[in-house]
């Protein structure tokens, strides 16, 4: 299957029981044995559930990946990928990521021990410096959040299997419509599928891919053991957002393109971070392994004023200013105080994250209406 055909048909099948053509919400959390042990593959819904079961075989094809696991979050997923780590053990990140990943990383998983590197991967060739005989994983986001990097996967992968490291990608930002990490070489694909694969803001979920029969087991046992697992009703959500995937994508990018450019020409925007421009650091590596360029623009207005940041955000009357991203609907957020509220200032201005940035998912709406609205708020 193509991949349109596989964000509708992709791991399914009809519904054993009458043959209903969407998965049923199996809203249970046991199931009836006619002996002990003598079930029909499902015994309890923290370890198995019919409906999310179908959900992880689509996340799985429209990966090209072997198996997926659903998560109740997306924090909830990588939290399930640093349990495959022990004390002593070392990771390299990307420095310029989500701050929740950062204080998950920091706060968290510090404290036990493990060692986190952070640096920049505009050049990939930079990782290979911080790798030691502790280091067992590297992760990486492209493009990264807020700043729109992009890091060249491929190069990540070959530095990694060098050594015999795992890498893992975050790929929520391009989604396996723009992008496909486990064919470039990386081992395991995180998704917060709170965000473009559910894709209506109503649902939060964390999604993981891989092609590792071993490692699938070792992160099988973790989500059945800490069981930060997704209900069915959101697995039903997520499963029905992924059908419209592609025609949403193809729109965000559209929208984001025409955005990004209007921002570009607008005498009070200092810069423009999209990595569809051609002056983008790593645009040539962007055009390689991504489809297109996707629908989150960062901006910083001139003169780095924070307070006329936040008269912008707050003037916004099409995008909405709220947390998160990857809607049918345009979002706005100011990463400082926001999303990224987590890493101190000094940390995060040394990857861009300035006062002024302002960051948008650029929905689906009719572009010129977005257009109008930048306009107003911005003067």
């Amino acid at each position: 299957m193509k991949f349109n055909t596989k964000t509708i048909h992709g791991g399914q099948e009809h519904d054993k029981a009458y043959g209903a053509v969407m998965p049923p919400i199996y809203q249970t959390s046991t199931y009836a044995q006619s002996t002990p042990g003598g079930h029909k593959g499902f015994e309890y819904s923290r370890t198995h559930n019919p409906t999310r079961q179908a959900l992880e075989k689509s996340f799985a094809s429209i990966e090209n990946g072997n198996y997926g696991l659903a998560f109740a979050s997306g924090l909830a997923a990588i939290d399930a990928v640093l349990k495959l780590l022990n004390p002593g053990d070392e990771v390299v990140s990307t420095n310029d990521l989500y701050g929740g990943s950062y204080r998950l990383f920091t706060k968290v998983y510090e404290k036990f021990g493990i060692k986190f590197h952070f640096i920049g991967m505009e050049n990939a060739a930079n990782i290979e410096q911080y790798i030691t005989a502790k280091t067992k994983l590297v992760w990486v986001e492209t493009p990264t959040n807020p700043m729109m990097n992009i890091i060249d996967i491929k190069a990540c992968s070959d530095i990694a299997k060098k050594h015999s490291v795992l890498l893992a990608v975050d790929n929520t930002f391009a989604t396996p419509y723009l992008q496909q990490p486990l064919d470039l070489g990386a081992d395991i694909v995180m998704h917060s599928a709170t965000k473009y694969l559910g894709g209506h803001s109503d649902v939060i979920m964390g999604a993981l891919v891989v092609n590792d029969k071993d490692l699938a087991e070792r992160l099988s046992f973790i989500q059945n053991a800490s069981g930060a697992v997704p209900g069915p009703q959101d697995s039903f959500l997520v499963l029905r957002g992924i059908k419209t995937l592609h025609v949403r994508m193809q729109r965000h990018c559209e929208n984001g393109e025409a955005i990004a450019n209007y921002l570009n020409g607008h005498p009070k925007i200092e810069k423009v971070y999209w990595p569809g421009f051609t002056s983008h650091p790593n645009h040539n590596i962007a055009k390689t392994q991504m489809k297109d360029f996707g629908g989150m623009v960062s901006f910083v207005t001139k003169g780095n004023n924070y307070d006329e940041a936040i008269k912008i955000v707050e003037k916004l009357k099409v995008f909405t200013l709220a947390e998160s991203l990857g809607g049918v609907e345009s979002l706005a957020g100011h990463p400082a105080s926001m999303t990224h509220a987590s890493i101190p200032k000094e940390e995060r201005e040394k990857t861009g994250v300035v006062d002024s940035l302002i960051r948008l998912s650029v929905g689906i709406e009719d572009v010129d209406d977005l257009i109008s609205d930048l306009k107003q708020a911005i003067g």
